[in-house]
């Protein structure tokens, strides 16, 4: 079919465009700004039309021969009357689709009870988005789920971030009470991918749920065994307001208040699966569990400011991946600092330099803290500074390079070690050179640190004066090197001063 994905910079839409095109169809991507979608390795097989929800003008020129609409826009933590907003948007797509004669409306809410009384704002309003698509002449598939466990989804990194974060927590009551059914975002995929075709889904509402029907409790306590954390204490209490909830997730995790408060209002009220609306009695396909569901995400769990390095990794084949056009906070907390030298040095004689840290030549600065840092490792159990190295100036991908690994080799461009000292969390150090288009090169050294709870972050906080000092003096002195045309300095002491 010739397919129109509203929505296709967003969560959703980013990852289903991709599995559309591989089910055989012709897929036309309206955005806003389609700047956003250069970037994605499926750009080259869609059609991208210019064109807003908002504007009634450009959505009729963009549906254009199109014969089903996958509407997967709201305005959710957006300013303003999102309500309105969304009403508007849905209500100039269907007119829109009517007159290009489209024969297919699938559009993503939320499950919820069908009473808006009984319902949060923003799960009322999802509702009536359904109902504005539907009031036309067009079959529109109305599909809800509740929580949408992924790498970089809203709901995931909310769970995520409060089981990591905080290993005590006041929580108002509705944490243990309210029933909540999660799926997967591959599963989530499959039902929109299937129901296109499928003509008894035409005009339905299909609720959409993983096996598993849990609280919010349960649903922490099952990341925090995953992720190999303790059970997390939770003190159920009655004061804590939907706001004062809101500004609490605003606090200890990455989304914005905006985001945070749709999504705590949401689970106030019970999300579960109706047998009589469940879209396993129209598509054939079972949905993973939870827990499989959470190990997915955890495996490729990443910030989206450092794609690129998650990109290099096979990891990234795996559906769960996240995505180029995942919210900047996607995969969590990821610290990091950014050094920039340029150098008179070649590339190929800068990598040099690079390349040969480590082992008998030493780490160029504070090389007695950088021991004194592995005696420590060495102490409560770690790999320590004694593994050397395997050759002083070879290197390859999986090689020991004292309390690292290498993980990327690609001379002469990038080298990024993976820290296997005893740390709260995960940490690399990585280093890209460019040519400046003359010869000469640039080096950007980047030092990255994904905490794991509040030690995690107390540790990058505490150490980051010194660090800071360490890593501007180690870029500066590995560009030294390499212009004075050797990338050795003695093995003796190199002072921080």
């Amino acid at each position: 079919m010739k397919v129109a994905v509203i929505g296709s910079t967003g969560y959703v839409g980013g990852r289903l465009v991709p599995e559309l095109l591989a089910a055989g169809h012709e897929v036309r991507c309206l955005a806003r700004n389609p700047a956003r979608l250069a970037g994605v390795e499926w750009r080259p097989d869609v059609d991208v039309a210019v064109a807003d929800v908002l504007d009634a003008a450009s959505l009729d020129a963009a549906l254009v021969g199109i014969e089903a609409v996958y509407f997967l826009v709201h305005a959710m933590g957006h300013a303003g009357d999102f309500e309105q907003t969304d009403r508007i948007g849905a209500e100039n797509t269907r007119i829109a689709a009517e007159g290009a004669g489209v024969e297919r409306i699938v559009y993503l809410g939320g499950l919820g009870d069908d009473d808006p009384d009984h319902l949060s704002p923003h799960l009322a309003s999802r509702h009536e988005v359904g109902q504005v698509l539907a009031a036309g002449t067009i079959p529109v598939t109305e599909l809800r789920a509740a929580v949408i466990i992924g790498s970089g989804s809203a709901s995931f990194e909310m769970l995520r971030n409060l089981a990591e974060v905080l290993p005590a927590m006041i929580c108002p009551r509705w944490v243990t009470k309210t029933k909540c059914q999660p799926i997967g975002i591959a599963d989530v995929l499959a039902y929109l991918v299937a129901v296109i075709v499928e003509p008894a889904a035409a005009g339905r509402i299909l609720e959409i749920g993983g096996p598993d029907v849990l609280t919010y409790r349960d649903m922490m306590d099952r990341y925090s065994a995953l992720a190999g954390l303790r059970r997390r204490l939770i003190v159920p209490v009655p004061l804590l307001t939907p706001r004062l909830s809101s500004h609490w997730v605003n606090l200890v995790t990455p989304l914005p208040y905006g985001l945070a408060r749709p999504l705590v209002d949401s689970l106030i009220n019970d999300v579960v699966v109706r047998p009589e609306r469940d879209i396993r009695n129209v598509i054939d396909h079972e949905p993973c569990s939870l827990d499989v569901a959470i190990e997915r995400a955890l495996v490729v769990v990443g910030d989206m400011t450092i794609k690129t390095s998650w990109m290099d990794s096979a990891l990234t084949e795996t559906p769960a991946s996240p995505m180029p056009q995942d919210p900047d906070w996607a995969g969590g907390t990821m610290y990091q600092d950014v050094q920039e030298v340029a150098s008179v040095a070649s590339p190929a004689d800068l990598f040099v330099a690079v390349s040969g840290v480590g082992g008998k030549r030493g780490w160029y600065v504070a090389n007695s803290l950088w021991m004194l840092r592995g005696w420590l490792d060495k102490l409560i159990g770690g790999v320590g500074m004694r593994r050397g190295r395997r050759h002083p100036d070879d290197l390859r991908v999986g090689d020991a390079l004292d309390f690292f690994r290498v993980e990327a080799y690609e001379p002469p461009s990038l080298l990024r070690l993976r820290a296997e000292m005893k740390v709260p969390g995960s940490a690399w150090l990585e280093w890209r050179l460019t040519d400046d288009g003359a010869g000469k090169a640039v080096l950007r050294q980047l030092a990255r640190f994904h905490p794991r709870g509040v030690t995690g972050r107390a540790y990058w906080w505490v150490l980051l004066p010194i660090h800071k000092v360490i890593w501007k003096r180690l870029a500066e002195r590995l560009v030294a090197a390499a212009e004075a045309a050797t990338p050795t300095f003695t093995e003796a002491e190199t002072p921080l001063r």
